[in-house]
Protein backbone atom coordinates (compact mmCIF):
# COMPACT_ATOMS: atom_id res chain seq x y z
CA UNK A 1 0.00 0.00 0.00
CA UNK A 2 1.37 3.72 -0.74
CA UNK A 3 1.73 5.50 1.74
CA UNK A 4 -1.26 8.06 2.56
CA UNK A 5 -0.80 11.47 1.99
CA UNK A 6 -0.99 14.02 5.05
CA UNK A 7 -3.97 15.98 6.13
CA UNK A 8 -5.77 18.71 8.53
CA UNK A 9 -7.40 18.17 11.49
CA UNK A 10 -9.08 21.02 14.04
CA UNK A 11 -7.36 21.44 17.39
CA UNK A 12 -8.36 22.66 20.48
CA UNK A 13 -5.54 24.44 22.78
CA UNK A 14 -7.45 25.46 26.14
CA UNK A 15 -11.14 25.24 27.30
CA UNK A 16 -12.98 28.67 26.70
CA UNK A 17 -15.17 30.71 29.18
CA UNK A 18 -18.29 29.88 26.77
CA UNK A 19 -18.22 28.38 22.84
CA UNK A 20 -18.08 31.44 20.90
CA UNK A 21 -15.04 32.55 22.44
CA UNK A 22 -13.27 28.63 21.78
CA UNK A 23 -14.65 29.21 18.03
CA UNK A 24 -12.60 32.20 17.57
CA UNK A 25 -9.81 32.09 20.04
CA UNK A 26 -9.32 28.91 21.36
CA UNK A 27 -9.63 26.72 18.13
CA UNK A 28 -7.05 26.19 14.52
CA UNK A 29 -6.71 24.24 11.44
CA UNK A 30 -3.45 22.76 11.19
CA UNK A 31 -1.53 19.85 9.49
CA UNK A 32 -1.77 16.69 10.13
CA UNK A 33 0.60 13.82 9.39
CA UNK A 34 -0.96 10.66 8.29
CA UNK A 35 -1.86 7.97 11.07
CA UNK A 36 1.29 5.27 10.46
CA UNK A 37 0.13 1.67 10.37
CA UNK A 38 3.21 0.72 11.92
CA UNK A 39 2.17 2.23 15.26
CA UNK A 40 -1.09 0.41 14.93
CA UNK A 41 -2.38 -2.78 16.16
CA UNK A 42 -3.82 -5.80 14.09
CA UNK A 43 -7.26 -4.97 14.51
CA UNK A 44 -7.21 -0.78 13.48
CA UNK A 45 -8.44 0.79 11.11
CA UNK A 46 -7.78 4.24 9.28
CA UNK A 47 -10.73 6.20 8.00
CA UNK A 48 -10.19 8.57 5.86
CA UNK A 49 -13.13 11.15 7.14
CA UNK A 50 -15.12 12.13 4.19
CA UNK A 51 -18.43 13.93 6.49
CA UNK A 52 -17.81 15.01 10.28
CA UNK A 53 -21.49 15.40 12.53
CA UNK A 54 -20.86 19.14 13.91
CA UNK A 55 -23.31 18.89 17.36
CA UNK A 56 -24.00 20.60 20.21
CA UNK A 57 -21.94 18.62 22.26
CA UNK A 58 -18.69 19.46 19.63
CA UNK A 59 -19.77 22.93 21.18
CA UNK A 60 -20.08 22.07 24.97
CA UNK A 61 -16.90 20.39 24.95
CA UNK A 62 -14.76 23.26 23.68
CA UNK A 63 -15.64 25.17 27.00
CA UNK A 64 -15.70 22.26 28.86
CA UNK A 65 -19.87 22.49 29.87
CA UNK A 66 -20.99 18.98 28.74
CA UNK A 67 -20.18 16.03 31.39
CA UNK A 68 -17.57 14.41 29.69
CA UNK A 69 -14.16 16.25 29.15
CA UNK A 70 -11.30 15.40 26.80
CA UNK A 71 -7.73 16.93 27.66
CA UNK A 72 -7.00 19.88 25.84
CA UNK A 73 -5.38 19.81 23.20
CA UNK A 74 -8.00 17.55 20.94
CA UNK A 75 -9.19 17.46 18.13
CA UNK A 76 -13.54 17.70 18.21
CA UNK A 77 -16.06 15.74 15.99
CA UNK A 78 -17.92 13.19 17.80
CA UNK A 79 -19.50 11.26 15.02
CA UNK A 80 -18.43 10.84 11.60
CA UNK A 81 -18.16 8.54 8.09
CA UNK A 82 -15.73 7.97 5.43
CA UNK A 83 -13.73 5.30 3.74
CA UNK A 84 -11.36 2.51 4.90
CA UNK A 85 -7.64 3.63 4.15
CA UNK A 86 -5.55 0.78 6.05
CA UNK A 87 -6.66 -2.05 7.96
CA UNK A 88 -4.83 -3.94 10.71
CA UNK A 89 -3.92 -7.64 9.73
CA UNK A 90 -6.58 -9.05 11.94
CA UNK A 91 -10.00 -7.07 10.36
CA UNK A 92 -12.19 -9.32 8.79
CA UNK A 93 -15.11 -7.81 7.33
CA UNK A 94 -14.05 -4.74 5.56
CA UNK A 95 -11.94 -4.04 2.32
CA UNK A 96 -9.90 -0.82 1.54
CA UNK A 97 -12.42 1.76 0.18
CA UNK A 98 -15.90 0.29 2.26
CA UNK A 99 -17.41 3.11 3.39
CA UNK A 100 -18.34 3.07 7.18
CA UNK A 101 -19.64 5.08 9.94
CA UNK A 102 -17.64 5.47 13.54
CA UNK A 103 -19.25 4.25 16.48
CA UNK A 104 -18.63 7.48 18.88
CA UNK A 105 -18.68 5.66 22.02
CA UNK A 106 -15.15 4.02 21.28
CA UNK A 107 -13.61 6.18 19.39
CA UNK A 108 -13.61 9.80 19.46
CA UNK A 109 -13.43 12.74 22.33
CA UNK A 110 -16.58 11.20 24.01
CA UNK A 111 -15.02 7.94 23.91
CA UNK A 112 -13.55 6.72 27.48
CA UNK A 113 -10.02 4.81 25.87
CA UNK A 114 -6.98 5.08 23.51
CA UNK A 115 -9.25 6.36 20.69
CA UNK A 116 -10.06 9.28 22.02
CA UNK A 117 -7.56 11.26 20.17
CA UNK A 118 -9.41 10.80 16.84
CA UNK A 119 -11.89 13.38 16.70
CA UNK A 120 -14.02 13.63 13.36
CA UNK A 121 -12.77 16.93 12.35
CA UNK A 122 -9.65 15.49 10.69
CA UNK A 123 -8.78 14.29 7.62
CA UNK A 124 -8.29 10.96 9.34
CA UNK A 125 -9.26 9.30 12.15
CA UNK A 126 -8.13 5.40 13.69
CA UNK A 127 -10.64 2.94 15.05
CA UNK A 128 -10.98 -0.31 16.51
CA UNK A 129 -13.04 -2.88 14.08
CA UNK A 130 -15.69 -3.09 16.36
CA UNK A 131 -16.01 0.56 16.10
CA UNK A 132 -16.91 0.65 12.20
CA UNK A 133 -20.84 0.27 10.89
CA UNK A 134 -21.06 0.14 6.93
CA UNK A 135 -23.22 3.09 5.82
CA UNK A 136 -27.13 1.23 6.41
CA UNK A 137 -29.22 1.38 3.79
CA UNK A 138 -28.88 4.44 1.07
CA UNK A 139 -27.59 6.49 3.39
CA UNK A 140 -25.03 9.36 2.15
CA UNK A 141 -21.82 10.15 4.30
CA UNK A 142 -23.48 13.43 5.40
CA UNK A 143 -26.66 11.48 6.59
CA UNK A 144 -24.32 8.77 8.42
CA UNK A 145 -22.06 11.07 10.34
CA UNK A 146 -24.96 12.38 12.44
CA UNK A 147 -26.96 8.38 12.95
CA UNK A 148 -25.96 7.22 15.72
CA UNK A 149 -25.99 10.41 18.29
CA UNK A 150 -29.37 11.79 16.98
CA UNK A 151 -31.35 8.42 16.88
CA UNK A 152 -29.90 6.38 19.61
CA UNK A 153 -30.65 9.58 21.72
CA UNK A 154 -34.10 9.83 20.92
CA UNK A 155 -34.60 5.75 21.36
CA UNK A 156 -32.97 6.13 24.81
CA UNK A 157 -35.59 8.98 25.96
CA UNK A 158 -38.22 8.15 24.19
CA UNK A 159 -38.14 4.03 24.54
CA UNK A 160 -36.16 3.36 27.34
CA UNK A 161 -36.72 6.04 29.89
CA UNK A 162 -40.21 7.56 28.65
CA UNK A 163 -42.26 4.29 27.45
CA UNK A 164 -43.46 5.69 24.55
CA UNK A 165 -46.71 3.96 23.28
CA UNK A 166 -48.57 3.94 20.22
CA UNK A 167 -51.53 6.24 20.48
CA UNK A 168 -50.10 8.30 22.93
CA UNK A 169 -49.31 11.76 22.30
CA UNK A 170 -46.10 13.48 22.57
CA UNK A 171 -45.23 16.91 22.75
CA UNK A 172 -41.26 17.51 21.38
CA UNK A 173 -39.40 20.59 21.72
CA UNK A 174 -36.31 21.99 20.01
CA UNK A 175 -37.92 19.77 17.22
CA UNK A 176 -35.89 21.28 14.11
CA UNK A 177 -32.70 20.05 16.17
CA UNK A 178 -30.87 16.78 15.23
CA UNK A 179 -32.09 14.78 18.01
CA UNK A 180 -35.45 16.27 17.68
CA UNK A 181 -35.99 15.78 14.46
CA UNK A 182 -35.04 12.18 14.83
CA UNK A 183 -37.45 12.14 18.20
CA UNK A 184 -40.57 12.90 15.81
CA UNK A 185 -39.66 9.84 12.89
CA UNK A 186 -38.77 7.56 16.34
CA UNK A 187 -42.15 8.60 17.82
CA UNK A 188 -43.66 8.17 14.39
CA UNK A 189 -42.43 5.00 14.45
CA UNK A 190 -43.53 3.93 17.90
CA UNK A 191 -47.06 5.01 16.42
CA UNK A 192 -47.42 7.82 18.93
CA UNK A 193 -49.05 11.44 17.64
CA UNK A 194 -46.48 14.00 17.44
CA UNK A 195 -47.10 17.63 18.36
CA UNK A 196 -43.68 19.55 17.70
CA UNK A 197 -42.93 23.06 18.68
CA UNK A 198 -39.87 25.32 17.29
CA UNK A 199 -39.20 29.46 16.52
CA UNK A 200 -39.22 29.13 12.69
CA UNK A 201 -42.23 28.50 10.41
CA UNK A 202 -39.37 27.54 7.76
CA UNK A 203 -38.13 25.35 9.89
CA UNK A 204 -41.25 23.85 11.14
CA UNK A 205 -42.31 22.91 7.53
CA UNK A 206 -39.30 20.91 7.52
CA UNK A 207 -40.46 18.71 10.57
CA UNK A 208 -43.80 18.66 9.64
CA UNK A 209 -41.81 16.48 6.44
CA UNK A 210 -40.70 14.11 8.75
CA UNK A 211 -43.75 13.20 10.46
CA UNK A 212 -44.68 15.39 13.06
CA UNK A 213 -48.79 15.50 13.00
CA UNK A 214 -48.56 19.15 14.39
CA UNK A 215 -46.34 21.95 14.97
CA UNK A 216 -46.49 25.21 17.13
CA UNK A 217 -44.15 28.17 16.62
CA UNK A 218 -43.34 29.28 20.15
CA UNK A 219 -41.78 32.44 19.43
CA UNK A 220 -44.29 35.20 20.00
CA UNK A 221 -44.06 39.06 18.30
CA UNK A 222 -41.29 40.42 20.21
CA UNK A 223 -39.08 37.35 20.12
CA UNK A 224 -40.05 35.91 23.38
CA UNK A 225 -41.90 32.88 24.33
CA UNK A 226 -45.80 32.62 22.93
CA UNK A 227 -47.83 30.84 25.49
CA UNK A 228 -49.08 27.46 24.02
CA UNK A 229 -50.90 25.45 26.30
CA UNK A 230 -53.85 26.42 24.66
CA UNK A 231 -53.16 24.58 21.40
CA UNK A 232 -51.88 21.94 22.60
CA UNK A 233 -54.75 21.30 24.76
CA UNK A 234 -56.67 21.65 22.27
CA UNK A 235 -54.98 19.57 19.63
CA UNK A 236 -55.74 16.69 22.53
CA UNK A 237 -59.36 17.19 23.46
CA UNK A 238 -58.44 19.07 26.71
CA UNK A 239 -56.53 16.42 28.08
CA UNK A 240 -52.88 17.22 27.45
CA UNK A 241 -50.20 15.11 26.45
CA UNK A 242 -48.80 11.81 27.53
CA UNK A 243 -45.12 12.71 27.28
CA UNK A 244 -42.84 16.10 27.13
CA UNK A 245 -39.90 15.44 24.91
CA UNK A 246 -37.58 18.78 26.29
CA UNK A 247 -34.17 19.28 25.00
CA UNK A 248 -34.87 23.30 24.98
CA UNK A 249 -35.22 24.16 29.09
CA UNK A 250 -35.58 27.12 30.81
CA UNK A 251 -39.07 29.15 30.53
CA UNK A 252 -40.41 25.96 27.87
CA UNK A 253 -40.21 23.92 30.36
CA UNK A 254 -42.71 25.65 32.79
CA UNK A 255 -44.86 26.49 30.25
CA UNK A 256 -44.67 22.42 29.47
CA UNK A 257 -45.89 21.47 32.79
CA UNK A 258 -49.80 23.14 31.93
CA UNK A 259 -50.10 21.06 28.67
CA UNK A 260 -50.08 17.11 30.18
CA UNK A 261 -51.97 15.41 31.46
CA UNK A 262 -52.27 13.65 35.10
CA UNK A 263 -49.57 11.28 35.51
CA UNK A 264 -47.55 11.80 32.23
CA UNK A 265 -43.91 11.77 31.17
CA UNK A 266 -41.89 14.71 31.59
CA UNK A 267 -38.25 13.46 29.43
CA UNK A 268 -35.24 15.98 30.23
CA UNK A 269 -33.76 15.60 27.35
CA UNK A 270 -31.20 19.11 27.36
CA UNK A 271 -31.32 22.60 27.87
CA UNK A 272 -30.55 24.28 24.82
CA UNK A 273 -31.68 27.79 25.42
CA UNK A 274 -29.60 27.93 28.80
CA UNK A 275 -25.82 26.61 27.75
CA UNK A 276 -24.45 28.15 30.22
CA UNK A 277 -26.00 26.31 33.60
CA UNK A 278 -22.24 25.33 34.03
CA UNK A 279 -19.04 27.22 34.63
CA UNK A 280 -17.05 27.59 31.84
CA UNK A 281 -13.05 26.51 30.95
CA UNK A 282 -14.30 23.42 32.51
CA UNK A 283 -15.49 24.39 35.95
CA UNK A 284 -18.10 22.13 37.60
CA UNK A 285 -20.87 23.30 39.34
CA UNK A 286 -24.08 24.50 38.07
CA UNK A 287 -24.78 28.03 39.00
CA UNK A 288 -26.93 28.89 36.70
CA UNK A 289 -29.14 25.44 36.79
CA UNK A 290 -32.02 25.23 35.80
CA UNK A 291 -35.30 24.73 38.15
CA UNK A 292 -38.97 23.48 38.14
CA UNK A 293 -41.51 23.94 39.92
CA UNK A 294 -42.74 21.29 42.73
CA UNK A 295 -46.16 22.14 43.29
CA UNK A 296 -47.00 21.33 39.42
CA UNK A 297 -44.87 18.34 39.14
CA UNK A 298 -47.07 16.66 42.77
CA UNK A 299 -50.06 18.16 41.44
CA UNK A 300 -50.03 16.76 37.98
CA UNK A 301 -48.60 13.32 39.67
CA UNK A 302 -45.74 13.70 36.86
CA UNK A 303 -42.52 11.10 36.11
CA UNK A 304 -39.73 13.82 35.77
CA UNK A 305 -37.44 11.37 33.90
CA UNK A 306 -33.62 12.79 33.31
CA UNK A 307 -32.66 10.94 30.06
CA UNK A 308 -28.54 10.96 29.63
CA UNK A 309 -28.11 8.79 26.59
CA UNK A 310 -23.96 8.69 27.50
CA UNK A 311 -23.72 8.47 31.26
CA UNK A 312 -27.12 5.86 31.14
CA UNK A 313 -24.53 4.07 29.00
CA UNK A 314 -21.50 3.77 30.80
CA UNK A 315 -23.40 2.72 33.60
CA UNK A 316 -25.79 0.21 32.02
CA UNK A 317 -23.50 -1.63 29.02
CA UNK A 318 -25.85 -3.84 28.22
CA UNK A 319 -28.27 -1.19 27.25
CA UNK A 320 -26.74 -0.07 24.20
CA UNK A 321 -26.69 -3.46 21.93
CA UNK A 322 -30.47 -3.86 21.37
CA UNK A 323 -30.82 0.35 20.98
CA UNK A 324 -27.83 0.22 18.38
CA UNK A 325 -28.92 -2.51 16.50
CA UNK A 326 -32.79 -1.33 16.32
CA UNK A 327 -31.36 2.31 15.15
CA UNK A 328 -28.90 0.46 12.14
CA UNK A 329 -31.93 -1.70 11.38
CA UNK A 330 -34.07 1.17 11.26
CA UNK A 331 -31.94 2.84 8.82
CA UNK A 332 -31.18 0.21 6.73
CA UNK A 333 -34.78 -0.67 5.96
CA UNK A 334 -35.38 3.18 5.06
CA UNK A 335 -37.33 3.76 7.72
CA UNK A 336 -35.37 6.71 9.58
CA UNK A 337 -33.37 9.33 7.13
CA UNK A 338 -31.10 12.08 8.83
CA UNK A 339 -32.11 15.78 7.73
CA UNK A 340 -28.61 17.78 6.83
CA UNK A 341 -29.09 21.44 6.15
CA UNK A 342 -25.86 22.39 6.13
CA UNK A 343 -22.56 21.20 4.75
CA UNK A 344 -18.97 23.22 4.80
CA UNK A 345 -15.36 22.56 4.08
CA UNK A 346 -13.27 22.04 6.82
CA UNK A 347 -11.24 25.01 6.81
CA UNK A 348 -14.48 26.90 7.56
CA UNK A 349 -15.45 24.87 10.99
CA UNK A 350 -15.91 28.13 12.67
CA UNK A 351 -18.72 29.29 10.17
CA UNK A 352 -20.56 25.44 10.82
CA UNK A 353 -19.88 26.12 14.58
CA UNK A 354 -21.38 29.19 14.22
CA UNK A 355 -24.60 28.11 12.40
CA UNK A 356 -24.92 25.50 15.13
CA UNK A 357 -24.87 27.86 18.20
CA UNK A 358 -27.11 30.44 16.50
CA UNK A 359 -30.08 27.56 15.29
CA UNK A 360 -29.82 28.07 11.69
CA UNK A 361 -29.28 24.35 11.24
CA UNK A 362 -31.93 22.25 10.75
CA UNK A 363 -31.08 18.56 11.82
CA UNK A 364 -27.82 18.23 10.73
CA UNK A 365 -24.75 20.32 9.99
CA UNK A 366 -21.42 18.54 8.23
CA UNK A 367 -18.09 19.11 7.24
CA UNK A 368 -15.93 17.55 4.74
CA UNK A 369 -12.48 16.76 5.19
CA UNK A 370 -11.47 16.59 1.49
CA UNK A 371 -13.55 19.49 0.13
Amino acid sequence: MAPLPPGSRVVVSEFAENPLEAVEHKMSLVEMPAPDPAQLSSRDVIVAVEAAHVGWVDLLMTSGQYQHMPKPPYTPGLEMAGRVAWKGADVQGLSEGDAVLVDGFLAGPRSLGAYQQWGGFASYVVAPVEALHRLPGELSFDQAAGLLGAYETAYHCLVTRGRLAAGETVLIHGASGATGLAAVQVAKLLGAKVIATGRSDKKLAIVREHGADHVISVTGPDGTLRKFRDEVKALTGGAGVDVVYDAVGGDISLESLRCVRFGARFLIVGWASTPFVAQGKGLRGAPNANQLPTNLVMMKSLDVLGCPTAISTAFDPSSRPPRLAKVLQWAADGLITPHVSHTFPLASFREAMKARWTGEVTGGCVLHPRG
